[in-house]
Parts: C-alpha cells; structure tokens; sequence
C-alpha cells in the first residue's frame, strides 16, 4: 500500500507547479499584451517613428488676398539612450556654432522632469526648435556621427502685410497646461496662442503623421518598416477665409498712426467685420521664430500696452454717439415724438449745457444735428418721471431697452474671444451709493448724453451703427467668412419708423452738423460725433457713422484718445474708410497724409 503520507504531497507539488505555470502565463501575458514597455524598447532599438507635422492652415481676407502663410524651419531632436559615452560634444556644437555650456544648459532643462514632464531616455526631445536651413546644413552633413540626433522639418507662419496683428493672433510653444488638457500635443509643438489663431487652433493646426523607418544594430537609418504599412500620412490644417477687407485694414491701421486709439467697421447686414484694428499694434513678424519670447516680453512692458486689443477691450464713455440710442428708447417708450420740442439756451443751459449755439426751441432731428445736451436731458428726464412715485421701474426698462443695442454685455455667440462688457449701470447700483430713495433723474443726469457710469467699447459702439442702419436688428460681429452666422440675430423691440427720424438726424449731422467738413459728397453718409471727457487727460475723440443711408454697406466706430474733438479726428478716419470700402480708393489725399502723419502721442512706438 502506498505511503498515504507520500501519496498526499504529490497534489501539493503539481498544485505548485501548476500555480507557477500561472504566474509565469500571467506575467507573459501582462508584459506583452498589457505592459507596452518592453515592446517599446525592442521597438525602439530597431524602429524609428519620426512624427510628421502637418502644414499649419492658412489665412486669407474677404477677397481671396493671402494673409497668413508657412515658411519651412527644422528643429532638432534627441534619444538621450542612444547618445553612447564617446559621443563628440564638442563636434555637434561647432556644427551648430553654439558653445559647450549652452549645450549643458539645454541638456540639463531636458532632463528636469519638473519642467520637462514628459522626459524620457527612449523617446525623441527637443533640443533646438525654430533653425533655418542655413543653421543645419553643417550638422545635416555630419548626421551620421551623432546616433540619437534627428533632424524634423516643421512650419514657421509668414505675413504678407505688417498689419491685423491683433485680429490674426500668434503661434508659441505649447505649455505643460496645454499637453495635459489635450494629448494631441507633446513637448515642442505649437499652438495658436491668441487671435483667430487661437480661436481656430483645431481648425488650423491639422493632424500630424507619422513615419516608421528601421535601423541596424549601429543604429543606422536602414528606410522604411515593413514598405511603410505602418506610417500615417499628416494632414495639412483647414484654410480660413476672413471677413477682413485688408485694403480697409491697412488704411485704418495707416490714419491712426501716431495715436491711441481704435477703429472697427461692419457690414451691417451680415455682421462681418470688415476691419478691426487697435493701436498702438506691431508688425506680426516680430512674435515668430527665436526672437518671439524676447519680443513678447517687450511688449509687454511697453507703456502704451499695446498687446491690449483697444478695439474690444478698452472701455469708454460713449459720450453724444449715445444720443442715438436715447432717441430710439425715448421714442419707443413714448416719452417724446419726432416733434416733441425742447428750450436750450446754449452754454447757458442748465443743469446740463449746450456746447453749440443754435435755434431754440428744437425739434428731434436737430438734436442729433445739433447734438443738442439740454433736449436729450429733458427727454430722459420725462422717460425717467413718467411713474412720479419711484424712479426704479422707469429706469431699469430704460436700461434693457439700451442692452437691446448689445452694450453692457460680451458677445457670446461670436469668435472674438478677447472682449470687455462694457456697463450699462443697474438701479441696484445707485441705490448702493445713494440709498433706495435717495436719487432720482436728476441724480444721473449725465447717462442722458453717454457720459457717468455708461461705458462702451468700440466693437460695440460700431454694432450700434450698425443696429441703426439695419433698423432694428443686428447680426453678431464675427470674423470666419464661412460662418454662417445669419442665425445669430438679434431683433430689437423698437418700431422700424423711429431709426427713420434717427437716421435723418444723423444724415444732417453729416450734412450741416459736426460731420461736414468731412462728408463725401458722391455718399449718401450718416453719423454722429463725440467728445467725451477724460479725467486723465484731453478727451477721447469719437465717431460711429454708416453709409450709404439709404442701403447700407458699412458701419463705423472710431476712438481717438486723448485727440479733443471728435468731429476734429475721429471723423476724418471713419469717413476716409468709409470712402475706401465703397469706391475703392480715397481721393481726398492731403487729408489721408496730415491725418496719417499727425502724431498725438510722441509714445507711441513703431513695432
């Protein structure tokens, strides 16, 4: 009889032989279907996968004229495995002409894992970026004695003209932010950084590609794996086309030269920008290549700030331009008719002056004319007094009927992603610094004619241009030609006949108002000018206008700052871009060259 002991063990042994048979599937298993590491390491003493990136898209205007295009850089890679003990340092930086501590400088930022998060011995970093071609040529003939060296093409972007800069944005390096938001980045890509750059980023930027080569045991480049089965082709990044007129750009950015200040004009009908220009700017060359953080930085100090998009940015009050809209809600909600009429007697007016001489007493029309203070205070002052008892129902449905306009508030179903809102103040307000019963029209009398605690920016100053040429309507201000925005309207609850009125008021204004000394006489123009003050210094020049009145194809808004009158300087550069868009030239060329040399602000710096 067998030994029941003996007989008892045999299980224990094949039970352990058959649990380290298990382990040994289980952990095979692991490490090559699992575990990819040990794979990549074999692969990668074999194969290469170089990355392929694709052409950046580009960017054209209205017109079909190339804004942004790519110009060809390399950058240069490193394996850190593949760099053996006897690797020639001091040939690598002579063919790159840079010194031995640089070198150590870059090698040691690699290997920071603080900075560098995505070290590793085995995959490609980047140790130079942005180099012309005449900068690798050396190190393109040696290649073969610097195993671990690769040498990758990539696209830097170009401008045809020195303008648009913040319109069309920039493209930098990539931060560790934007590797862990988005995996289709790693260490040294690039990426919009703002502008339609930015905001396009997935549109523009393509899909990269890659290509498997094989090496040998030296590590040698051989070709392709497997006749390239497992290469991916890039595809180049979708174009843009813009609503920009670049012509219309180019003299805008031309007028303000010398000065602070802004202009914006749309096609009213379709809410395309046609210009959108800022200054002080700076040419869009001088944020591409090495010299971007450098240039960058500068910029940034610069006093003027002239990273700061003015355009949608910078806030003002809207001074007399604001006359239009208290026309409009007045009208609407019946405080006054197109001949409801108002005393002024000029600078003798209280509480609130007059700033010109003219008739008394007056009609609608020639208030806007005029830009007659007394008749917009009396006007607000009897929308404000229609309920005697509290000022707070009256007011806040006179300030949602001014939001209508798209002041007071960001446009959120656009493209602009750089805006400020602006303030269209809230009763909750005045009762904070005056107490709930302790103000009343009077009070805040200088909302009547855009001046307090009323404040615009110059994007929407020319929306409500174009609000009033489109009489009753506006269509978000976007710049993507192929957005189609048209479901983007805003309808205003204000009847089609009062923007008539207002818009005879501002055809006068142009005729025999503050406007005419820089009307065209073959365009049928309308506007409103504005000075408004500045604690800081000269007041702000401003100007909203359109044209022609009677089918309009363009709306205006244009800010001077610190240049006085608006009518002086605002006026002449909105009525010159007007004459641009609609017969392609200006003709009136001793006033395109003083106001395009007049410096108001010795400074403001050439970029």
């Amino acid at each position: 009889m067998i030994n029941d002991q003996f007989y008892k063990r045999r299980y224990v042994i094949s039970g352990i032989a058959v649990v380290v048979v298990l382990v040994y599937i289980i952990r095979l298993f692991y490490l090559q279907v699992i575990d990819q590491s040990t794979k990549n390491q074999a692969d990668n003493n074999a194969l290469v996968k170089q990355t392929i990136y694709p052409s950046r898209g580009l960017i054209y205007d209205r017109n079909g004229e190339l804004l942004v295009f790519n110009q060809p850089i390399y950058e240069i890679t490193m394996v850190m495995r593949e760099m053996k003990k006897d690797w020639d340092t001091t040939a690598f930086c002579a063919c790159l002409h840079i010194s031995r501590s640089e070198f150590d400088e870059r090698i040691t930022e690699i290997k920071d894992k603080r900075k560098n998060r995505g070290y590793s011995r085995w995959t490609p970093q980047v140790f130079m970026s942005q180099l012309k071609k005449e900068d690798i040529a050396t190190l393109q003939e040696e290649l073969f004695l610097f195993p671990g060296i690769q040498i990758q093409k990539r696209t830097l972007r170009d401008y045809t003209y020195k303008a648009a800069a913040h319109v069309l944005g920039s493209v930098g390096e990539v931060s560790q932010s934007d590797i862990d938001r988005d995996d289709y980045y790693a260490r040294g890509d690039y990426s919009g950084r703002d502008g339609l750059e930015r905001t396009y980023e997935k549109q523009l930027r393509g899909e990269k590609g890659v290509e498997v080569l094989m090496r040998d045991v030296k590590g040698r480049i051989q070709g392709s794996y497997q006749d390239g089965e497992l290469d991916r082709i890039a595809k180049a990044g979708t174009d843009l086309y813009t609503t920009l007129d670049i012509q219309l750009q180019l003299l805008a950015e031309e007028l303000l030269q010398g000065k602070i200040g802004s202009a914006v004009a749309i096609e009213p009908k379709t809410g395309e920008i046609l210009a959108l220009v800022s200054n002080p700017s700076w040419n869009p060359k001088v944020l591409v290549g090495k010299e971007r953080s450098k240039n960058y930085n500068a910029l940034l100090q610069d006093k003027t700030k002239p990273l700061m998009n003015r355009a949608t940015q910078a806030m003002y009050p809207p001074g007399s331009t604001f006359k239009t809209i208290q026309s409009l809600v007045c009208l609407e909600q019946g405080a006054i008719t197109p001949n409801t009429l108002y005393p002024c007697s000029g600078p003798g007016s209280t509480p609130i002056k007059c700033t010109h001489h003219h008739g008394s007493p007056v009609a609608l029309d020639r208030a806007i004319e005029q830009s007659c203070n007394p008749y917009f205070w009396c006007a607000f002052r009897d929308l404000m007094q229609k309920d005697n008892k509290d000022i707070h129902k009256p007011y806040e449905k006179w300030r949602n009927a001014v939001m209508q306009f798209g002041l007071g508030q960001r446009f959120t179903d656009t493209d602009l992603a750089e805006q400020s809102a602006g303030s269209i103040p809230s009763s909750q307000l005045y009762d904070k610094f005056y107490g709930k019963d302790g103000w009343k029209a009077i009070t805040i009398r200088s909302l009547s004619i855009g001046q307090g605690e009323i404040l615009v920016t110059p994007l929407q100053l020319a929306n409500q241009a174009a609000c009033i040429a489109n009489e009753g309507y506006y269509i978000s201000p976007h710049l993507n030609k192929n957005d189609s925005m048209r479901i983007h309207r805003h309808n205003l609850d204000i009847q089609k006949k009062h923007f008539e009125v207002v818009k005879e008021g501002m055809h006068r204004v142009m005729v025999y108002g503050t406007g005419r000394h820089y009307a065209v006489d073959t365009l049928h123009m309308a506007g409103k000018t504005g000075t408004v003050q500045n604690p800081h210094g000269r007041d702000h020049a401003i100007f909203i206008g359109f044209a022609p009145v009677e089918d309009p194809k363009i709306a205006v808004a244009v800010v001077v700052e610190n240049a006085g009158f608006g009518a002086t300087w605002a006026c002449p550069v909105a009525t010159m871009m007007i004459e641009q868009y609609l017969t392609g030239e200006v003709k009136r060329k001793d006033l395109r060259k003083r106001i395009g040399e007049t410096v108001l602000n010795e400074s403001v710096k050439k970029w």
